[in-house]
């Protein structure tokens, strides 16, 4: 049946439809924020890279002002988002079990109940590695007193790693530093072991291929579900391209790392910070390579923040289904 309604009506009709659409977008950002920070962690590393070019590309998708911010890492992101000093942070699984507890080493019983989950990031393995001539194939060869190596004090690695090694048994003497400091240590003699937390491949770990034999040490099953049972990491295999020394891949763990928004935040604005993040995956990975994981399908991966009821809403929408007890 042809439509005999006036051309000018039409329009008319459309404009005001438009205008319709229009004011109510409007009306729903009216408890939006004005501008937004990223808490990070320090210049150069992968959560600053991120943190920064996520903030910029969500800041042009919304029109909302943003921006990324240098802190003290993943247990500062949890206080300073808490609070609503900011109302975004980085974050890794270990620290938020940690601050939903109230036992945060920045703020020690207090629970911190205003973080929720939006959306995950990437992974950070925990591997090891010795060198082949001290005889260590196995965590279970790994002897008395070992000098071990965790990293820089304080960080994912030195906060969680000696505690995964003391549950499965081994003891040792816990030593600190950088990595590329650690690695050359370990080839010294000074060291028998260092216990990586950090992105594949590690270039100390590389640099040590090139000049001595190493072993990459995996998990056996049974040290793997221990740990999966008793700290908040999750299955890893660190695939047999990544080294040299490698002839298949090696079973490991791997610690989260999901980004976080305050709970009080509207939900139509963390429904959109979320919607436009998950849609455009091509436009995270230009952020950093690691985005390539900073996908829907990775949410499973957060078994201890409550997500936010608008980053939820979207997954919901999108066939992805969350526990009611993990929705704030």
């Amino acid at each position: 049946m042809r439509n005999h309604m006036p051309k000018t009506f039409t329009l008319l009709a459309s404009s005001a439809l438009l205008v319709a659409a229009a004011s109510s977008a409007q009306a729903d950002r009216s408890e939006w924020p004005d501008n937004f920070t990223v808490g990070t962690a320090s210049q150069g590393g992968t959560y600053f890279v991120y943190g920064s070019g996520w903030a910029n590309f969500i800041a042009d998708e919304l029109g909302v002002s943003g921006g990324g911010e240098v802190t003290g890492g993943p247990t500062q992101n949890l206080a300073l988002v808490h609070t609503g000093d900011m109302a975004f942070g980085l974050t890794t699984m270990g620290p938020a079990a940690d601050a939903i507890k109230g036992e945060s080493p920045l703020a020690p019983g207090m629970k911190m109940d205003n973080v929720c989950a939006m959306f995950p990031m990437y992974e950070t393995p925990f591997s090891i590695t010795a060198l082949s001539d001290s005889g260590i194939e196995s965590i279970s060869d790994i002897p008395d007193g070992a000098r071990i190596g965790f990293g820089p004090a304080a960080s994912t690695s030195d906060t969680y790693f000696p505690a995964i090694l003391e549950t499965l048994g081994v003891n040792f003497d816990r030593r600190n530093g950088g990595w590329s400091d650690l690695g050359g240590q370990l080839q010294d003699g000074l060291l028998d072991v260092v216990a990586f937390a950090a992105g594949i491949p590690i270039p100390a770990v590389s640099q040590l291929e090139v000049q001595t034999d190493v072993n990459i040490i995996e998990f056996t099953e049974e040290e793997m579900q221990t740990v999966l049972d008793n700290f908040p990491v999750a299955e890893f295999m660190i695939p047999a391209s990544t080294y040299t020394t490698l002839e298949e891949d090696a079973r490991a763990v791997s610690m989260w790392n999901f980004a976080i928004a305050g709970c009080d935040l509207p939900e139509d604005f963390i429904y959109e910070v979320t919607k436009a993040t998950m849609e455009n995956n091509d436009r995270m990975r230009s952020v950093h390579r690691s985005a390539e994981t900073t996908i829907p399908e990775n949410i499973k991966h957060n078994t201890v923040l409550p997500f936010h009821p608008g980053a939820a809403r979207w997954y919901e929408e999108n066939g992805y289904e969350i526990a009611e007890d993990m929705i704030h």
